[in-house]
């Protein structure tokens, strides 16, 4: 116990870094993933395209590989960021393209009589897509955007290997000091299970209150 009461402003300071990257890279990755699953889904064939090589590039380009492309790559062409701004970055387009296939997947579930009701009405693609399939897509998606964003809080460990501050990186001070690494290890997965049963905990609730009855 005493691992964690001796360095508990350490463990709070990693922590809080976890959550906020889990925060902003989940915010992003649910902006980008709702755009690229209408462009999955356009009527412009240019749109498909891009969609779908977003899509099949991130979701089979290792997490650490573009950690690597993104932290290390990106300030050879002049862009100069934070490392934790980077992370977000890469964290968020990388699980964006499972939330992509996700809401795609939602989106089939839908009828395609609702989106002809729509058009029939004088809507158009993107009034079609916001109003009525997107909203009823979502409704079925909840569980797997829930499993998705669990997922992108325990792959933000590897942001600390690029200098950002996150729980898992704590080991390293830790480690220095001559901490037992089991307890100190055992604190860090506390610590991850608490983010991550709470992102479980809110999803139960968004699935119990606009879920789909099955």
């Amino acid at each position: 116990m005493h691992v964690l009461t001796d360095n508990f402003e350490l463990y709070v300071q990693g922590f809080l870094g976890t959550v906020e990257l889990t925060v902003y890279a989940s915010l992003l990755a649910l902006a980008l993933g709702f755009l690229m699953a209408s462009f999955r889904v356009a009527p412009v064939g240019s749109f498909r395209v891009f969609g779908t090589v977003w899509v099949n590039v991130l979701r089979n380009t290792p997490l650490t590989l573009l950690f690597f492309a993104v932290l290390l790559g990106l300030p050879r062409f002049g862009v100069v960021l934070p490392f934790q701004l980077f992370a977000v970055l890469t964290l968020g387009c990388y699980t964006s393209a499972f939330i992509c296939e996700a809401l795609r997947s939602g989106i089939n579930t839908v009828p395609k009589g609702q989106g002809e009701a729509a058009r029939s009405l004088g809507m158009t693609f993107g009034q079609t897509l916001g109003t009525v399939v997107l909203p009823q897509a979502f409704r079925s998606v909840i569980p797997p955007i829930g499993s998705t964003l669990i997922a992108l809080a325990k792959n933000s460990a590897i942001a600390g290997a690029f200098s950002v501050t996150e729980l898992l990186g704590t080991y390293k001070p830790l480690n220095e000091m001559g901490y037992n690494i089991i307890w100190t290890f055992v604190w860090i997965a506390v610590g991850y299970l608490i983010i991550t049963l709470s992102i479980s905990a809110l999803f139960n609730v968004l699935e119990k209150r606009y879920g789909v009855a099955r």
